[in-house]
């Protein structure tokens, strides 16, 4: 840690405090809707596995016969008009990958927005929707919300525990306090509900042929991931038993043909949150490992409860 970015983290400190004191006392205006709004964010940067437990979230809501609105950001979407409502068909390079894999996974109505309260507004004023999810967004106060749901990383918690610039931290750690969940990414802590992503096959991405999870064992792969810990999907290849040669990008590349210009012609595997922007250019070496987050019965317990 470089402790020259302590004081710059006692400045974010003190402005994330200000404005969440604004939004309290009402002097900023948080858009309230008449639909319910669950949020499923986290307060540390980097991916913690919201997307597959928003995805598990649609599809109970609809195993039960709702209609099921989400709500997003859209990051490093290249949308340009103020909303942008999304389809299994939208190019992911136009509203981000996220919303793109929730759109291809569920029946969901999708709106990405840069203000996710103006999404929200959308959403209950132009669509028949029973519940609203909203991926990430913890930290958008504008968005009024029923339950807020934070979702921590097993294995890497809080980091080294300081803000921005000098740590992970979005938000103190006292801020779980006044969430109605708390999730635990990959591990076991008191209080908090454990949540495993479990591999499910490999789908090629050119045909959609399904493959069980041995179908690489003992065999020589490109691993490609353009995720915020792309260590966490290495380390599931390599539990698979695949012999992968791994290449991380940024989070959210934005992958061309050209990226997967390797030397020797051996199946590539990614994860689904990347394959969504490289189905236009697939080739039938191109795989993605299929996968789904794992909630038990106490949470979706807890979360009617508080419906």
């Amino acid at each position: 840690m470089n402790y020259l970015l302590l004081p710059l983290s006692g400045i974010f400190y003190l402005l994330v405090q200000l404005r969440f004191w604004l939004y309290e006392v009402g002097f900023l205006k948080i858009y309230i809707s008449k639909i319910p709004v669950i949020v499923v964010g986290n307060i540390t940067v980097g991916g913690t596995g919201k997307t597959p437990i928003v995805i598990a979230m649609v599809k109970h809501f609809e195993s039960q016969g709702k209609t099921v609105g989400v709500v997003s950001r859209g990051y490093k979407g290249d949308y340009s008009h103020e909303i942008l409502e999304v389809t299994s068909s939208t190019d992911p390079q136009e509203c981000g990958d996220e919303p793109a894999l929730i759109a291809q996974n569920t029946n969901a109505k999708i709106v990405v927005a840069k203000k996710r309260s103006e999404a929200v507004k959308h959403l209950s004023n132009n669509e028949k929707v029973d519940v609203i999810i909203s991926d990430d967004g913890l930290q958008h106060y504008a968005m009024g919300r029923d339950i807020e749901i934070a979702v921590i990383d097993g294995m890497n918690r809080f980091g080294n525990g300081f803000l921005l610039p000098a740590g992970p931290l979005r938000e103190p750690v006292k801020r779980l306090k006044s969430v109605d969940i708390i999730v635990n990414n990959g591990a076991s802590q008191d209080g908090e509900l454990k949540c495993e992503i479990k591999a499910e096959s490999f789908v090629n991405i050119a045909n959609e042929e399904s493959q069980p999870l041995t179908y690489f064992k003992d065999k020589e792969c490109y691993a490609v991931a353009g995720i915020g810990d792309p260590t966490k999907f290495f380390k599931l290849l390599d539990d698979l038993g695949v012999r992968s040669k791994n290449k991380a990008f940024v989070d959210h590349h934005k992958f061309v043909a050209e990226d997967f210009a390797f030397a020797k012609d051996y199946p590539v595997i990614m994860t689904s949150k990347d394959c969504v922007k490289c189905r236009h250019f697939a080739t039938d070496q191109m795989w993605y490992l299929s996968v789904h987050a794992e909630l038990n019965s106490d949470f979706y317990q807890q979360l009617e409860s508080k419906l």
